[in-house]
């Protein structure tokens, strides 16, 4: 990739050269993307998961909500800051606690429409990485049952 510069005239170097080129570089390629992708979609359902938590209960601190989604209070902080930001969501302070400083998390019109937009694509990709899934459990037991996997071809 140095002789190219950076990531996108890479690639379209790769796609000048020709298939020769571009298959030597496309798994780079497919790994730089597949990061980008595979961050982007764990923020997405980290968002998804804290707005569904939140639409439900309001009045969750960010201490509950970082052990409920399985990621640190400080990211938790930074995601309500982003969905703040984005007016996804907004502040209010939680009426049943003496704690001036408690706050509740309200989804606003904006936020429960792009949760309903999140719901849908974290489904979307959970039935697909489902479906990836049982395919290779059926092709491993397809192994198993023809003894390919238990090491008959050993030597």
């Amino acid at each position: 990739m140095s002789d190219h510069g950076d990531f996108a005239s890479h690639c379209q170097t790769c796609k000048r050269e020709g298939a020769r080129r571009q298959s030597l570089c496309g798994s780079l390629r497919e790994d730089l993307w597949g990061m980008t992708t595979r961050r982007d979609q764990l923020r997405e359902d980290a968002q998804f998961r804290i707005m569904r938590l939140l639409h439900d209960n309001p009045e969750m601190s960010q201490r509950e909500l970082a052990r409920a989604v399985g990621v640190s209070t400080g990211g938790i902080h930074y995601v309500l800051s982003a969905l703040l930001d984005k007016g996804l969501i907004k502040l209010g302070n939680f009426a049943a606690s003496d704690d001036r400083r408690r706050y509740a998390y309200v989804l606003t019109r904006k936020g429960v429409t792009e949760k309903a937009a999140l719901t849908k694509r974290f489904l979307a990709r959970k039935m697909a990485e489902y479906e990836a899934l049982r395919a290779e459990i059926e092709a491993v037991r397809a192994e198993v049952d023809a003894g390919g996997a238990l090491g008959d071809k050993a030597g």
